[in-house]
Formats: structure tokens, sequence, C-alpha cells
């Protein structure tokens, strides 16, 4: 009924703090000068970017999410906006579906996404092959 506000919630912390990650590496750019130039050129995947990758796929996730819930009648256009919030009975419900499929889920796109930084970070790593010279 409401889990994808816990996914929502994340997204809008990680979004806030690669922002700030952001702003952080932009200043030691600066201060480094000359020597920006050189890690610009060398193989780097900046903090901002990867956090931004991980507020991708959970905005992606909410939007999806919530037309789900705006098809199947549970999110409507006017308040208390949630059908779920009528009814005590269902105001439980709803915290405990949040409090479960919401945080599995929001833990799971984290999870996923940490695998593919794993994944990038090792590629990054390995060393670049010396090209086969040909035979004449």
């Amino acid at each position: 009924m409401a889990c994808f506000l816990i996914s929502a919630a994340e997204a809008l912390v990680v979004t806030a703090v690669a922002q700030g990650v952001k702003h952080h590496e932009k200043k030691r750019e600066e201060n480094l000068g000359h020597t920006a130039e050189r890690l610009n050129s060398e193989k780097t995947y900046p903090w901002s970017r990867r956090l931004m990758l991980l507020a991708y796929l959970l905005w992606g996730g909410v939007v999806l999410l919530a037309f789900e819930h705006v098809w199947h009648g549970e999110v409507v256009p006017w308040f208390p906006f949630l059908t779920a919030m009528g009814d005590p009975n269902d105001k439980a419900e709803m915290l405990h579906e949040m409090a479960t499929v919401g945080v599995t889920m929001a833990c799971l796109v984290t999870a996923v996404w940490g695998v593919i930084m794993a994944t990038a970070s090792a590629i990054l790593k390995r060393p670049e092959k010396e090209p086969v010279p040909e035979a004449a």
C-alpha cells in the first residue's frame, strides 16, 4: 500500500548525500589545480556518480511502484492520499507492509547497487593489456 515510501525516503537521502559529495569533489579538484587534469585522464569513477546511480535505481523503483499503487486504487488524488489511512485496521496493515516489503525492497536495491559497484571497481583496477604487435 505504501511500501514505495521507504524507497522514496532512501532515494531522497541518497540524492542529498550525492549532491554534497559532488560539491566536496569539485572543491577538492579546484584545490588540486593542475593535478586534477591528471586525475580526470585516469580511469576513475567518483563517489558522487556512484551514489547518483543508486539514487536513480531507487527513484525508478519509486515511480514504478507509485504508478502500480495508483493503478490499483491504493493511492488517490485526495486526502489522505493512501486509502489505507482511512481505517485504523488498514493502517496497521500498511505499516506492517512498509516495515517488511518496503524495507526489503530498499535493501535489495542497495545490495544490487553494491554488487554493481564492486564489479565496476574490480574492472577499473585491472591492468590494461598491452597491444599485441601484428606480424609483418
